[in-house]
């Protein structure tokens, strides 16, 4: 059985089909935006390098914390 992730991210810079985004924490990665049509600080979606949707800023942060608590308990 595989399992697939998707993480939210928001957009902190644009330039075309590229977006650079911060996962939180000081993690920044640069994303395919073409499925999406996002802008500037919007929170999306990313799986397997690619923005897949958009999200309302409550949503994406209350996944993150989520994850945060996830993974500081996996530490453990």
């Amino acid at each position: 059985m595989f399992m697939c992730l998707a993480i939210p991210a928001k957009i902190i810079s644009l330039q075309g089909e590229k977006a650079q985004v911060d996962f939180g924490q000081g993690v920044l990665r640069v994303v395919n935006v073409s499925l999406v049509e996002p802008k500037l600080g919007d929170y999306v979606l990313v799986h397997a390098g690619y923005a897949i949707q958009l999200l309302e800023e409550k949503e994406a942060l209350e996944t993150l914390s989520i994850w945060k608590d996830v993974l500081a308990s996996a530490g453990e």
